[in-house]
């Protein structure tokens, strides 16, 4: 085995995790869905997606290092929140835990001297300061249209297409 079992264990927790984030995206995705939010529907599926890839991405990892994949249960996530602001922070929250998780591995794998790991990790410590802006940013957007939700939907509308 190419890794050590701390860090492979470490990983696959995190496999749970990114596949708790994609169910997670996608029910906020239903939620925006059933409130006529199109555009925020359209970017939580795409985040879904992308939350899945992660998974999968570290399952490959492991699978080439000789580890075994574990995977596990993943909690039902909400069906909804209180408004669409407040699953915007949730989701800003969640991805500063990402974040965390993240750094945590990189901590085992420079321990461990795995320099293979560390350079996958790279990729995702580079990837969490994209997605920690992008969900801040949604934040500030939701919170500048307050009441006035279309507008939140149309500016994140705006944005997907540049």
């Amino acid at each position: 085995m190419l890794i050590s079992e701390k860090l492979a264990e470490k990983m696959n927790e995190q496999i749970t995790h990114e596949f708790g984030a994609s169910q997670t995206y996608l029910s906020m995705a239903c939620m925006f869905e059933q409130m006529g939010l199109a555009n925020l529907a359209k970017f939580f599926r795409r985040q879904s997606d992308e939350e899945r890839g992660h998974g999968l991405k570290f399952m490959d990892f492991l699978l080439d290092a000789g580890a075994g994949v574990q995977l596990e249960a993943v909690p039902a996530p909400p069906a909804s929140w209180d408004s669409p602001l407040a699953a915007l922070e949730a989701a800003l929250e969640h991805e500063k835990r990402v974040t965390a998780q993240i750094n945590a591995l990189v901590d085992i794998a420079r321990e461990n001297r795995d320099h293979n790991a560390d350079k996958l990790l790279q990729w995702f410590t580079d990837e969490q300061v994209e997605e920690v802006s992008t969900m801040d940013r949604l934040v500030q957007l939701a919170k500048m249209a307050g009441t006035n939700l279309l507008l939140l939907d149309q500016c994140v509308g705006a944005r997907e297409s540049d």
